[in-house]
């Protein structure tokens, strides 16, 4: 029985010894780190524009759906031939198909498919231009305006994408004036 006392307390020292570390001091001192002059601006994630923010309302964009649920980000195990899961994407595409006005065949694939992380920001050129003539009729800004918010926040890598977190923003600003 001594053996097994020594081992239980050598553990519950190596747990309150990493406990410590890990829990308190490297959180502490990347905390510390972020605060150093030069640092400080980009350790914040205020006003970022690399987490997708979804915003209630036919005047802004849509990003693409997500399989997470809150306060956790995470994908489904649901694929292509599950029948719960085509049920679902053939739901969006209808929702999305009435919202903007045409037919279920023009919903690009990334408006119906979810993101599994529930973080992603962006979606494809051709759902952000499904949604124009939407977000310029509720917003009162010209279509040609919309356009053109729309590929100020295209970008390039290995496809292009739209950032939708940005777009919205941009949006917001030019309806404000």
């Amino acid at each position: 029985m001594t053996k097994f006392v020594e081992q239980a307390w050598a553990g519950l020292r190596v747990l309150l010894v990493l406990t410590v570390l890990t829990g308190v001091l490297y959180p502490a001192a990347v905390w510390g780190v972020s605060r150093l002059p030069g640092l400080h601006a980009n350790a914040e994630a205020v006003d970022t524009t690399l987490v997708g923010v979804h915003r209630e309302g036919d005047e802004w964009f849509h990003p693409r759906p997500s399989a997470a649920t809150p306060p956790a980000s995470g994908g489904s195990n649901k694929g292509e031939r599950d029948a719960d899961y085509d049920a679902v994407v053939a739901e969006r595409r209808a929702a999305i198909a009435q919202r903007e006005g045409v037919p279920g065949a023009d919903v690009p694939p990334d408006a119906v498919t979810a993101s599994a992380s529930g973080l992603d920001p962006h979606i494809s050129p051709t759902y952000a231009a499904l949604q124009v003539p939407r977000v310029a009729r509720v917003t009162g800004l010209p279509e040609q305006r919309v356009r053109e918010l729309v590929a100020a926040n295209t970008g390039g890598g290995f496809t292009e994408t739209v950032n939708v977190t940005g777009l919205n923003r941009a949006v917001e600003r030019a309806v404000r004036g």
